[in-house]
């Protein structure tokens, strides 16, 4: 009997051999995704939070204390690590407590409350123990407060790395504190943390303060200015000089922090012969999916794995990848090539940007929106002065209100796009957290073959006061649209439900469906206008609810349809039609009637071939 692990693998070489079979949606759907750059290991975050008492007082008009929004904060990275990366390891840590805990109890005053271990619901549920005046208690029995030593637990915290196996691509430590001298002015434990966090900072820790508010301001100058990491390049959040005195600021800071930016593609941005500039494509909005089910084997709960073969279908022998040829059959003849032909007549050009010109803001059109847009922003470290280069291109475009007109080759055997490059400024709110980062929107344009030429229905027109009244309705309906305010449903549900049966809950706490509209809201703003509106538009007594279907008329005579009758156009209009470019208004029947009554041939019967043949017989 074949083991369950065998019977489900799928081999390097052959996901090596199968990776460009996909369809071109598939391949914009898995560059949108960002899937395809490598990972070379996990992430990974430690919280050194201060356990002092100036973190437990209160705020004013019962707000939370510093410790409990810290709580509250480590809580939502924990849950949102569980959901979005759980290979990801975290560490909670103390410093300046009364009790020591850590390994071989080498420190004092610093009490390891997780190692830098991959988050779970056991870890949850302790997290939420230290919540709340509950909380504040069983911390004052567990570690207590005592003396301050940012020194030792920032080698503390060193050590946790060092004895870590894994491989690991990003190295963070938050800092969360309200007090601006821990030390209260010892020189020698000043000078101790500062070497221990360059020491940290030269195995590439990066270190973020995350300073809390404190009765007379908090004052970075004085102590972590120097303990802190200096931003990777412009587009990492820097040292934040106002201390955090909300929840929502504290975690908007958070999550600007741990959350690692990575490119879909890093290419080169050619501004014409020789002069290139480094740059990265990201994924600014991604379709958010409930993650697949894992298969278990039902004896035993281990997780399968699939292994995939093709074999003859008359020998029943195994085929290896370099006996399998492609084929596509192309006027009843069945073309074979092989894999080498099939790469070379995907390649069109190397990846790359090219620019081709600019283009006035107005040029660009809503229509031309045919995929979602994706980020640009410059790779210092790919070539020097791509930054300043990439500033200048954008600082003119947005000044002078253009567009940035280019041919795009996103990946190796990708096809060629058109796409415009849209300056966006950068924007701070009010706390200079950055909400708006500088650089290019990539707005992906249709080619020829991708428009298409309609043909709506023609409709009666509305009256001017049908319209004014409408607008009035518009009016009453607006509200500012934020995608970020509205979540999905379903993935919050399907999460509630997983989180309660991790946590043990009673129940699944509730959730919102923040899409419904509202509609006894809706009926309050509009009052009347609903109601006038409807007797505008609809006859009298006419209910949209319960409109009865329309019944089939019959020819007194024969018992058939009764036939509409054709409708013509005069020659004058047609001319007219043909001079102004709108034929397409008119309908195919009334089109091919115009071509019989003026004797015009046409080569087909659809509606492009029939404006063709009319416009090349009456063209003036």
């Amino acid at each position: 009997m074949t083991s369950p692990s065998s019977v489900t693998l799928q081999m390097a070489e052959w996901n090596a051999y199968y990776q460009n079979e996909d369809e071109e949606e598939e391949q914009e759907e898995g560059e949108q995704s960002g899937g395809d750059y490598k990972i070379t290991g996990r992430d990974s975050l430690v919280f050194l939070v201060d356990a002092s008492k100036e973190m437990f007082i209160k705020g004013e008009d019962g707000e939370p204390s510093n410790f409990d929004m810290t709580m509250q904060v480590v809580r939502s990275v924990y849950t949102s690590k569980i959901i979005s990366s759980d290979r990801d390891l975290v560490a909670l840590v103390f410093y300046g407590t009364e009790q020591s805990k850590n390994p071989r109890n080498s420190f004092k005053h610093v009490y390891v409350y997780h190692d830098l271990d991959e988050p779970g619901a056991k870890r949850v549920q302790e997290v939420d123990a230290l919540r709340g005046e509950k909380g504040a208690r069983l911390a004052a029995e567990t570690m207590g407060s005592g003396e301050t030593s940012l020194g030792d637990a920032l080698w503390c915290c060193a050590n946790l790395y060092s004895d870590i196996k894994l491989r690991l691509s990003h190295k963070r430590l938050m800092i969360f504190t309200c007090r601006d001298e821990p030390h209260g002015g010892d020189s020698a434990k000043d000078r101790q943390a500062r070497t221990k966090a360059g020491d940290l900072k030269e195995t590439g820790v990066i270190i973020d303060l995350m300073h809390l508010m404190k009765p007379g301001g908090f004052d970075v100058a004085l102590f972590f200015r120097d303990i802190v990491s200096q931003p990777e390049d412009e587009s990492e959040l820097g040292l934040q000089l106002e201390p955090c005195d909300k929840l929502e600021d504290l975690q908007k800071r958070v999550r600007a922090k741990e959350q690692k930016k990575r490119a879909m593609a890093r290419l080169n941005l050619c501004l014409g012969e020789g002069i290139n500039v480094a740059v990265g494509i990201y994924a600014t909005a991604v379709t958010s999916r409930k993650p697949a089910p894992v298969r278990l084997y039902r004896e035993t709960n281990e997780p399968v794995r699939s292994k995939t073969r093709t074999f003859h279908t008359q020998t029943g022998s195994l085929l290896l990848p370099s006996e399998i040829k492609k084929a596509q059959t192309y006027g009843k003849k069945q073309i074979v090539m092989e894999r080498d032909e099939v790469d070379a007549i995907k390649k069109f050009q190397d990846p790359g940007l090219y620019l081709i010109g600019f283009k006035p803001m107005e040029r660009l059109k809503t229509h031309h929106h045919i995929r979602p847009a994706v980020f640009l922003y410059p790779e210092e470290g790919e070539v020097k002065g791509s930054a300043c280069l990439f500033s200048a291109l954008l600082t003119k475009c947005s000044e002078r209100n253009v567009f940035a007109l280019c041919r795009c080759v996103s990946r190796r055997n990708y096809p060629p796009r058109f796409a415009a490059l849209v300056p966006q400024r950068e924007e701070v709110d009010e706390g200079k957290v950055q909400i708006t980062p500088p650089g290019f929107n990539v707005i992906y344009l249709p080619y020829a073959d991708d428009l298409r030429t309609l043909d709506p229905p023609q409709c009666p027109s509305a009256s001017q006061i049908q319209v004014d009244k409408m607008k009035e309705i518009v009016s009453k309906l607006r509200f500012k649209y934020r995608s970020e305010a509205f979540e999905n449903p379903v993935i919050q549900q399907h999460y509630r439900n997983l989180e309660a049966l991790a946590l043990d809950m009673m129940a699944p706490e509730d959730t919102e469906d923040l899409i419904m509209p509202k509609v006894d809201q809706i009926n309050h703003r509009l009052g009347p206008l609903a109601e006038e509106f409807k007797d505008l538009v609809y006859p009298a007594g006419y209910n949209p609810e319960n409109k009865p279907v329309a019944k089939r008329k019959t020819a007194d005579v024969g018992g058939g349809a009764e036939k509409k009758p054709k409708a013509e156009v005069t020659e004058d209009e047609l001319r007219a039609h043909v001079q102004n470019g709108t034929l397409g208004k008119l309908t195919v029947p009334v089109l091919k009637e115009a071509c019989k009554q003026f004797g015009v041939r046409t080569t087909g019967t659809k509606k492009q071939e029939l404006i063709d043949a009319l416009t090349a017989q009456l063209a003036p």
